[in-house]
């Protein structure tokens, strides 16, 4: 199998329909990493039902501030469902500990970023996940070749929309495709 090299990270991967596991079903995944030897990546359209913000820093023996009160937290993938990360915007960083996958997004997992957004602060726009999705050396490109993903730019407008329901739909129409038209049956040439 040739790999093709492109680097992925910073792109939104789409589920197809018929892809076969469940936990991926009408995912839009960001990728945070992409490399020859795996890929790494947080789906950002599937909230934790009835799980907020502020559960979760109470967990961590952190007051919560009043605005953190609603905020939802996401099921970002299978892999460390007990571990956090915030994927955030561009502008903010914490030294050593955010991974700056490009001008418009980061990612941290440290309880700094938790602590500053109890507080009111962090990042202008972020999404909170508990786990993420990871994919070993080669996993990921061939599962694009056997139609499981579609991948397309990743905007910021979609990434951080607060309708998780609709960011399926957007990112398929950002590449130009009606959702009704897709068949969950891969073709074969």
């Amino acid at each position: 199998m040739s790999t093709d090299s492109t680097d992925l990270s910073g792109k939104l991967l789409i589920a197809m329909p018929g892809m076969g596991d469940p936990r991926f079903e009408k995912s839009v995944v960001f990728l945070c990493a992409h490399s020859e030897d795996g890929s790494m990546g947080l789906i950002v359209n599937k909230p934790a039902p009835e799980l907020k913000l502020k559960d979760l820093l109470e967990q961590l023996d952190i007051s919560p501030g009043h605005e953190s009160g609603a905020m939802p937290v996401h099921f970002g993938g299978p892999v460390e469902h007990g571990r956090g990360f915030v994927l955030h915007s561009g502008e903010y960083m914490i030294p050593n500990s955010t991974l700056r996958v490009d001008g418009r997004f980061g990612m941290t997992a440290t309880l700094d970023i938790l602590q500053a957004m109890a507080k009111g602060g962090g990042p202008e726009q972020r999404i909170l996940a508990l786990g993420y999705a990871g994919w070993g050396s080669g996993q990921l490109e061939e599962e694009i070749q056997q139609n499981g993903w579609l991948t397309c730019e990743a905007s910021p407008d979609i990434v951080f929309s607060s309708d998780d329901k609709g960011k399926w739909v957007a990112a398929l129409r950002s590449l130009g495709i009606d959702p009704i038209l897709l068949s969950p049956e891969a073709g074969r040439a």
